[in-house]
């Protein structure tokens, strides 16, 4: 037997959402068994819980987006990966002591790598990573402009952006968060009170930001879409202020702002194989090399998943609520 977090009815409170004993797994040909370290629990996993999500799934279910694991043992077919080797899940179900996983769905990590560290690296980083790649093409010296700057994916963008010589315009809701991002590596950081029409070009240093990334939605993503150059993309990623994208007129017909969307779940299903390995590659890379880190706030034994997911609630946390497995 081993402990799965188990979601049986869409809700937070139990018996919706409970932590029980369920019987040990056994790899397929094609598939490996691995036994999991550590799992964040992210804005997706609790849209999830409550029913709310884009994509939800048929239950009951063991639930969670991301996690690190070790394989514990590998099916008949299976060649490339050997018992003990740190991997990356890309499946559902992380918030497991165990995981039974297609080994196409499996990414080899480095290892001595922070498996707190690793078990976030599948959403953020690769959210952070496509949407700087995939909707505009950025030089060294550009300038990318984002709101939600202090979230997980907003914090990768300036880890990244910084690695690839890019600039960063990050807008967040408190002041005092300010230092603690310039500290991080971001170039720019002002509040949402800042009007970006008239004071990008003074932020900027001339210039206007080729790509802007919006988690929020409503008046702040209004105010990410006034700072950019003629022709950027404004993509959206999330919707932190649960409101909607108002987009002026003026914005299509005179600045020719394209508004479009990222979801990492489409990503995933629609991108080559081998671009989504050699994605998560490269960020394992980065993450080796120390260009990429997550604060953490808390960590909880999976026996206490109920407790961190009433944690992971709340807002003004110092990072990213995870749980250790046994």
């Amino acid at each position: 037997m081993s402990l799965a977090c188990r979601l049986t009815a869409f809700g937070f409170k139990p018996p919706a959402l409970t932590v029980e004993n369920v019987p040990a797994l056994e790899p397929g040909a094609h598939e490996v068994l691995v036994r999991m370290l550590a799992a964040p629990i992210n804005p997706a996993d609790l849209n999830v819980i409550e029913g709310t999500y884009g994509e939800l799934p048929s239950l009951p279910c063991t639930i969670g987006n991301e996690g690190v694991g070790v394989v514990e043992r590998v099916g008949a077919s299976v060649s490339g990966f050997a018992v003990g080797q740190t991997v990356l899940p890309l499946a559902f179900g992380t918030w497991a002591e165990q995981m039974v996983v297609p080994a196409e769905s499996l990414v080899a990590l480095p290892e001595g790598l922070d498996p707190l560290q690793a078990a976030m690296l599948v959403v953020n980083p690769a959210t952070a990573w496509r949407m700087i790649h995939d909707f505009a093409k950025l030089e060294p010296g550009d300038w990318i402009v984002q709101n939600a700057a202090n979230s997980g994916v907003g914090r990768s963008v300036i880890q990244l952006a910084k690695a690839l010589g890019l600039r960063t315009l990050n807008v967040v809701r408190r002041a005092e968060l300010i230092d603690e991002l310039r500290a991080g590596g971001a170039d720019v950081v002002v509040t949402e009170d800042t009007d970006l029409r008239t004071e990008t070009l003074t932020l900027c240093g001339g210039v206007l930001p080729k790509l802007g990334l919006n988690a929020v939605g409503g008046a702040s993503a209004l105010n990410v879409a006034n700072a950019l150059c003629a022709g950027a993309p404004l993509v959206t990623y999330g919707a932190m202020g649960r409101q909607p994208l108002k987009i002026p007129n003026g914005l299509l017909i005179f600045k020719n702002i394209s508004f479009q969307g990222f979801w990492l779940r489409r990503w995933k299903k629609s991108a080559p194989p081998a671009e989504v390995r050699a994605t998560y590659e490269k960020l394992a890379g980065y993450l080796a090399a120390g260009v990429l880190h997550t604060p953490v706030h808390n960590v909880f034994p999976l026996d206490q998943a109920l407790e961190a997911i009433a944690e992971a609630a709340q807002e003004k946390r110092s990072g990213k609520v995870l749980l250790r497995m046994s």
